[in-house]
């Protein structure tokens, strides 16, 4: 029985990385564990393997702050390729049925997409890893099985055509987290008669992590035989996106063992329920904290602590 791995200490933080296609995002999780020297590193929503893009990690004790960071926004580009059904609802699947008429029109498929903006209600596809008595569903497709899947409540912000070039339909997507482009892709496909399967995907923002922040796997591992990639990290204050609250040391001590702390009712105009991100004197993230109603601050989840 091997040795586990030291844990190499170092700072907390997010990196983003602009996944590629054709491995899976824990393949991604796996190269970080090994550039970073540990293991506490997870991921902020899983990609498809064929999909590419911002795929966000937390490490170390940024970790701790996924809860509060996993309902953001989510944007896509991509392309749809109409008149083929799979059975995966993208080009990775066994064609199901090709079909033979003619297919619609520019306005046509516009309506189309723009049909499913709005809150809908969305079945998860088989090859997906939504699991069923804990077994993830593409392992149970892979085994030939077929499992009734319950439909799920998501909300399509923007479902849009940027240009149509038959059969591909190349789209912009905002939606809500748990949202599957894959499913909206076939579901078009089914309104407009022709069937369809997703062709392309591209992630370009998953809540505060944006495209522009992401940097591709072989410049990341660059920087890890460097020595520098965690200066590619970004702190855990900057990507909360919630007020700061300065705590002075004892304060600071307090809270980091869970303590809470009174407030003046004049510096939270937004009442009872505001989160803010306690700092300690050196600008580390001790907690996130919540008002409540006697108008004391109470830790959520403490980050790190202090002797």
């Amino acid at each position: 029985m091997g040795r586990r791995r030291r844990e190499r200490p170092g700072p907390g933080g997010f990196l983003v990385v602009d996944k590629p296609g054709g491995i899976t995002s824990h393949d991604v999780v796996d190269a970080a564990r090994r550039w970073l020297g540990t293991r506490r590193v997870g991921h902020l929503g899983t990609l498809d393997p064929q999909a590419t893009g911002v795929l966000p990690l937390a490490v170390r004790d940024a970790t701790k702050l996924v809860p509060f960071l996993e309902g953001g926004t989510k944007e896509y580009a991509g392309a749809i390729h109409l008149g083929v059904r799979t059975d995966t609802l993208d080009g990775d699947g066994a064609v199901l049925e090709r079909f033979q008429g003619a297919l619609p029109g520019e306005r046509q498929v516009a309506e189309a997409l723009a049909a499913f903006e709005g809150e809908i209600l969305q079945v998860p596809p088989m090859y997906s890893a939504v699991k069923r008595a804990g077994v993830p569903l593409h392992r149970l497709a892979r085994r030939g099985e077929h499992v009734e899947r319950e439909p799920r409540r998501v909300r399509i912000e923007r479902f849009a055509m940027l240009l149509y070039e038959p059969p591909r339909v190349r789209i912009e997507v905002v939606c809500s987290p748990g949202s599957y482009v894959r499913s909206l892709a076939a579901d078009v496909g089914d309104r407009l008669g022709c069937g369809a399967y997703l062709e392309e995907l591209r992630r370009t923002r998953s809540g505060p992590f944006r495209l522009e922040q992401a940097a591709p796997l072989e410049v990341l591992e660059q920087a890890a035989a460097e020595g520098k990639l965690e200066e590619r990290l970004l702190p855990e204050v900057e990507v909360l996106e919630m007020p700061v609250l300065a705590l002075g040391e004892e304060e600071a001590r307090r809270v980091s063992h869970g303590g809470e702390v009174p407030v003046p009712r004049s510096r939270f105009p937004d009442g009872p329920g505001t989160r803010v991100a306690a700092v300690a004197p050196d600008g580390r993230l001790l907690a996130v904290m919540e008002l409540r109603p006697d108008y004391r601050l109470r830790p959520l989840r403490v980050i790190r602590q202090l002797e």
